[in-house]
């Protein structure tokens, strides 16, 4: 019996030993194995989209909410405060639990190890990784008050969607920081933690809501919650803000994305983008094109649609490409090229007010023949004399390409490549009624222009972009390419494309305040556009 106790002492020691010489360096404490963060904000702040793990804050325990901190012991170890590290009676009542349901229905690990095992170990499931598990956490114990325990374990725990930490998940689901959570969301991030992509709010609402009720419950039972408390809380659940589930909004952080490298090096860093992005005018600018489809996309036989919003200086505050970025990922309003119709007749219309031509200025509008070409007026019919600025409200073929070659087709091509047209312009005669095809995103620049006094716009998507450590590497700065267009002529376009909204084709878009704009129709009528500008937007 001696012998055999000496052996078993020997045997302990040296099992003892082995695993304490195979934990990890816990000198590793403070860092981070994690791939490198990009976050896309919002012009107010709000988290658009995240690529790579979103941390946030690293808020310390006095600035975590007390309901949260709550929420998390009432759920997931409530004797946390009083166990060295492990908990021997929740791991008894787990064993019990798992053996009578014959499958893992309740863990037994503290918060403590669950602490140890994101620092330092793998998710394997082995009994040698349990042991490791178990010393870390009693060295922890030791190492850290509980209070610091807690601080560690709410900025690293995962919580679903590439969010690690209570800072960076508050941001993700609700768009704000995690000082600011209200009892709700603390439980609603509290209850993530057992399974956080099975009870994400993003993924299955009303599933996020039972476990919420659930996490209310467990602190009620704790002692840290009354009943009443509990049932306000459950009437009034928390819920992700708009921008956290909106795929849509795709289309424009992936085109911010592709130009992100323009400014800054990108794969090495976290790097915070801040967006030009408007969340609200976003949603209406989405909502608007849905309608819009349901509504007459049947009757015109139209199956898609793509709008851009941007500020006369160029910020891209609402951008779709699409009816549904799920369905299809192509961005009709940066990569699509198609036929302007009418809305390139701005360039036309502006060459020959640039070449000493105005709005009075009286033309012809009768049948013309170039070639073997002869362009034809949407009504069929001819109204003989009229003055430009008639024609272009009207939107007369026959005096559009009278005035392109009186004025010289290439100066037209050279205007509109000098407001920003990038996409090839051939010189045929046809190109005065918008047959060359553009991009939206160029055209809403080039509009743009006018709206700004003229000056050289360049769209843009990106505000500021700072790293990791908040330092700003890229900032939006200077004013574009400058003057572009007399104010003279700035003044003689407004006013025809005025004209264009007020009795022209374009009186759909009338409003309650001053639009200036113009329609456009492609051949066969495949495309149709409206391109125009209030005081706040083009």
């Amino acid at each position: 019996m001696a012998v055999a106790s000496v052996w078993g002492t020997i045997g302990g020691a040296l099992s003892a030993g082995y695993f304490a010489l195979t934990l990890p360096d816990v000198s590793t404490l403070g860092a981070e194995r994690r791939r490198p963060t990009i976050s896309l904000l919002a012009a107010d702040g709000s988290i658009l989209e995240t690529h790579g793990d979103l941390y946030g804050e690293t808020l310390t325990f006095d600035e975590l909410p007390p309901h949260l901190i709550n929420a998390v012991i009432a759920t997931e170890d409530r004797r946390f405060y009083t166990h060295p590290g492990m908990d021997v009676i929740g791991l008894a009542r787990a064993m019990v639990a798992n053996v009578k349901a014959g499958r893992i229905v309740q863990g037994g690990s503290t918060l403590t190890q669950q602490l140890a095992k994101n620092l330092f170990l793998t998710p394997e499931r082995t009994l040698g990784r349990k042991v490791r598990e178990v010393m870390l956490a009693l060295w922890l114990e030791r190492k850290f008050s509980k209070q610091e325990i807690l601080e560690l374990y709410l900025n690293r725990v995962y919580l679903g969607a590439g969010t690690y930490g209570a800072d960076g998940a508050a941001r993700r689901y609700f768009g704000i920081s995690a000082r600011k959570l209200s009892l709700p969301q603390s439980a609603m991030l509290a209850g993530l933690m057992k399974a956080p992509t099975r009870f994400a709010p993003t993924r299955n609402l009303k599933r996020s809501h039972r476990r919420t009720a659930q996490v209310l419950d467990n602190m009620v039972a704790a002692g840290q919650l009354s009943a009443a408390a509990a049932r306000q809380a459950k009437a009034q659940p928390a819920h992700p803000h708009k921008m956290a589930s909106a795929p849509d909004r795709r289309y424009f952080t992936h085109w911010v994305l592709e130009r992100l490298p323009d400014f800054v090096a990108v794969g090495h860093q976290d790097l915070t983008v801040v967006t030009t992005l408007d969340p609200g005018l976003q949603s209406r600018a989405e909502k608007g094109i849905k309608t819009a489809l349901a509504r007459d996309g049947e009757r015109l036989a139209v199956g898609q649609g793509a709008l851009i919003a941007m500020r006369s200086t160029g910020q891209v505050q609402a951008m779709v490409g699409g009816r549904s970025y799920q369905v299809s990922q192509f961005n009709r309003a940066t990569q699509a090229r198609r036929q302007p119709g009418s809305a390139f007749k701005v360039f036309v219309y502006l060459t020959a007010f640039e070449r000493g031509l105005g709005p009075e200025t009286v033309m012809r509008d009768s049948a013309l023949t170039l070639g073997d070409w002869r362009p034809r007026n949407y009504k069929r019919t001819f109204v003989g004399e009229t003055t430009l600025r008639n024609a272009f409200a009207q939107s007369i073929n026959t005096v559009a390409v009278k005035v392109s070659e009186r004025a010289g087709r290439r100066h037209v091509i050279a205007t509109a490549e000098r407001l920003g047209i990038t996409s090839p312009l051939p010189p045929h005669p046809s190109v005065a009624l918008g047959t060359a095809s553009v991009s939206l995103l160029e055209l809403t620049s080039a509009y743009a222009v006018f709206a700004n006094n003229g000056l050289g716009v360049m769209a843009h998507g990106i505000s500021e972009v700072r790293d990791g450590e908040g330092t700003v590497l890229y900032r939006r700065s200077g004013s574009g390419p400058g003057p572009l267009v007399a104010p003279l002529h700035i003044r003689q376009m407004t006013d025809l494309l005025r004209t264009a909204v007020e009795s022209g084709t374009g009186k759909a878009a009338r409003i309650d305040r001053p639009v200036a704009g113009k329609t456009g129709t492609s051949q066969k009528h495949r495309d149709g556009w409206f391109m125009g500008y209030t005081a706040d937007y083009v």
